[in-house]
C-alpha cells in the first residue's frame, strides 16, 4: 500500500504541471538499437526523483562491428533536471567518433535558457525544451534544444495517424509521427528524418531513421524483457 501511494504521489507531483511528463511505471525505459536485424547498441532512460526535482538520465551506446572489427562507435549521456513540469538544466556529453566530442551545458536563469554548444554560447526563451524523444510534448514545439550538439533547431512534425505495432508478443496501439529538423552548416551530414511511435499513454515505443552514410534503416525499439 505504501509503495502504491508513493507511486501515485510521484505521478501527481510530476505530471499535473506545465507538461504532463510520460513516465514509465518502473521509472525506466530501455530500447534496443537495431541495424540490418542485429542489435548494435542500447538506449536507456532512467527517471529519478530527487526531493522536488525529477532527474532524467539518458544513455546511448552504439558499437558497430564488421567481421568482429569495430567499425563505428557512438556514445551519448545526458542528465536533465525538471521541476514542477518545467525543464531547468541539462548536462550532456556526446562522442560521434568520426566527427568530434561535444560537452553541453545549459540552465535556466531568469527568463532565459543559457547554454554552450557547437555554435558557442546561446540564449533563448526559458520555455525551450530538450530534443530527447522520450517527451512527446516536444512534438508541439517549433524549436528545440539539440541535446547532442547544444544548438537550436527548427522542427517540422507531421501526424501520421495511428498504427498497431508488435514488439515480441505484445501488440501496442500507437500514435505515429514524422519528425525533421533544420540542418546546421557545421553538421557533417543532413539531419535524418525520424518516424516516431508513442503509446496511448504517450510513452515512446519505437523510432527509426535512415542513416545517410550507408542508406540503412536504424530502428530503436522498446525492450520490455530486461
Amino acid at each position: 500500500m505504501k509503495k502504491l501511494l508513493t507511486k501515485i504521489l510521484f505521478i501527481f507531483f510530476f505530471c499535473n504541471t506545465l507538461y504532463a511528463l510520460p513516465i514509465p511505471d518502473n521509472n525506466k525505459a530501455k530500447f534496443d538499437i537495431i541495424r540490418k536485424n542485429k542489435v548494435i547498441g542500447s538506449h536507456i532512460i532512467d527517471f529519478k526523483k530527487n526531493d522536488d526535482s525529477l532527474i532524467i538520465e539518458t544513455n546511448i551506446n552504439i558499437n558497430v562491428k564488421v567481421l568482429f572489427i569495430p567499425a563505428y562507435k557512438f556514445f551519448h549521456k545526458s542528465e536533465e533536471v525538471w521541476r514542477n513540469g518545467k525543464f531547468l538544466k541539462i548536462d550532456a556529453y556526446t562522442d560521434f567518433e568520426d566527427e568530434r566530442e561535444y560537452f553541453i551545458k545549459g540552465k535556466v536563469e531568469g527568463d532565459q535558457f543559457l547554454a554552450s554548444g557547437m555554435d558557442g554560447d546561446i540564449s533563448v526563451n526559458k520555455n525551450i525544451l530538450p530534443s530527447n524523444f522520450w517527451n512527446i510534448n516536444i512534438l508541439k514545439e517549433k524549436k528545440l534544444f539539440d541535446t547532442q550538439k547544444g544548438i537550436i533547431r527548427k522542427i517540422i512534425v507531421k501526424d501520421l495517424g495511428s498504427e498497431e505495432i508488435r514488439i515480441d508478443d505484445k501488440k501496442i496501439y500507437c500514435k505515429k509521427f514524422s519528425f525533421n529538423a533544420s540542418s546546421n552548416p557545421k553538421d557533417k551530414g543532413p539531419f535524418p528524418e525520424y518516424t516516431l511511435w508513442y503509446s496511448k499513454e504517450d510513452e515512446l515505443i519505437k523510432f527509426k531513421f535512415r542513416n545517410w552514410k550507408d542508406n540503412k534503416i536504424v530502428s530503436i525499439i522498446r525492450n520490455y524483457q530486461d
